[in-house]
């Protein structure tokens, strides 16, 4: 009956510790959460374009466009009352990712830069 503790607890404990580095390794490559840091990466996404010359100049103007009026509009939201609700939040999660969808078909015509 002893043995059979001992065997349970070990098991557990080993169990335990590959669960606990396998979390650990997997935390970093989460991405942070919310409206913010889905603006941050999109605007990454449009500067690495520009850089590898995949955007053009409008495509560029324009993203970058689309990207200043869902700000503003998060502004208009933040200010009408206690944060966002979730009405506001879907608006700005589905104008996103239309502009997520434009960066990639933008990044992805294959248009030369002049």
């Amino acid at each position: 009956m002893l043995v059979r503790r001992i065997v349970i607890i070990a098991f557990g404990l080993v169990l335990a510790g590959t669960v606990g580095a396998f979390a650990q390794d997997q935390a970093p490559a989460e991405h942070p959460r919310g409206i913010n840091a889905r603006e941050h990466r999109q605007m990454l996404r449009i500067r690495d374009g520009r850089q590898d010359d995949e955007l053009t100049r409008g495509e560029l103007n324009r993203l970058r466009a689309d990207e200043a009026a869902i700000r503003a509009e998060q502004r208009v939201y933040r200010r009408s009352g206690d944060g966002l609700n979730r009405r506001e939040r879907r608006d700005l999660q589905r104008d996103l990712s239309r502009t997520s969808r434009e960066i990639y078909r933008a990044k992805h015509n294959d248009r030369e830069p002049k």
